[in-house]
């Protein structure tokens, strides 16, 4: 299975999760590859789109292996055997972190700008990516959201490593994945195109999911 983009992929992915409509559900999607996919759920579902930036902490000589990710309101998740494996030292994860840090707070002001968080408090909530390699940004972003009082969390991702998929069991209490190979390679792999979204197209996602569906959108 592949997918045209990231809005075909959310397409996709949204009739998985249409016995959510009409619950008050918030679907929050992961800068920045996760928003489009989270803007075509959301328009689905007719449930409110928010943020929720968390940021992948990469090995310095490998950025795209995580031995972690950090998340807003101070959240940090650990892959120890990424650290072991690769032998990283304390100083080396802390660069990371304070340079990750000011990249998280960097995003945070410019998608929020003036806008108020969606409130999260015992509704149901829907994080978005686009993919699931190590799982180690996902994790952290279903741990912010039960911190922010969540009632529930549901993962849901069109695309995922077996191995993570299960494993992210433990963190959401729902997680839906069109796709879960077991010889996964790269998230890009499975789209025919995978360009780089830009912080301008994140804003303009969050304005336009704001604005009534076009007429005849169908759910």
């Amino acid at each position: 299975m592949r997918f045209e983009n990231r809005s075909d992929a959310g397409r996709r992915l949204a009739p998985l999760l249409a016995d959510l409509r009409g619950h008050h559900a918030v679907v929050l999607g992961l800068p920045r590859g996760g928003v489009p996919v989270a803007f075509e759920v959301a328009r689905a579902l007719d449930a409110p789109l928010d943020i929720l930036v968390v940021r992948k902490l990469g090995v310095p000589w490998q950025p795209e292996l995580a031995f972690g990710a950090i998340g807003e309101h101070g959240v940090l998740v650990l892959n120890d055997d990424v650290i072991e494996q690769t032998r990283l030292g304390p100083a080396e994860r802390r660069t990371v972190e304070q340079a990750q840090r000011a990249e998280l707070r960097r995003r945070s002001d410019l998608y929020r700008r003036d806008r108020a968080p969606v409130p999260l408090t015992g509704r149901t909530v829907v994080v978005v990516d686009d993919g699931l390699a190590t799982g180690a940004t996902a994790e952290a972003a279903c741990r912010v959201v039960r911190g922010l009082g969540a009632a529930r969390v549901l993962l849901a991702v069109p695309v995922g490593a077996e191995g993570t998929v299960v494993r992210l069991r433990g963190a959401a209490d729902q997680v839906v994945c069109l796709h879960s190979p077991r010889f996964f390679g790269s998230v890009g792999a499975w789209y025919r195109d995978f360009t780089q979204v830009t912080d301008a197209e994140v804003t303009d996602l969050l304005h336009r999911a704001t604005r009534p569906a076009p007429s005849g959108h169908s759910a």
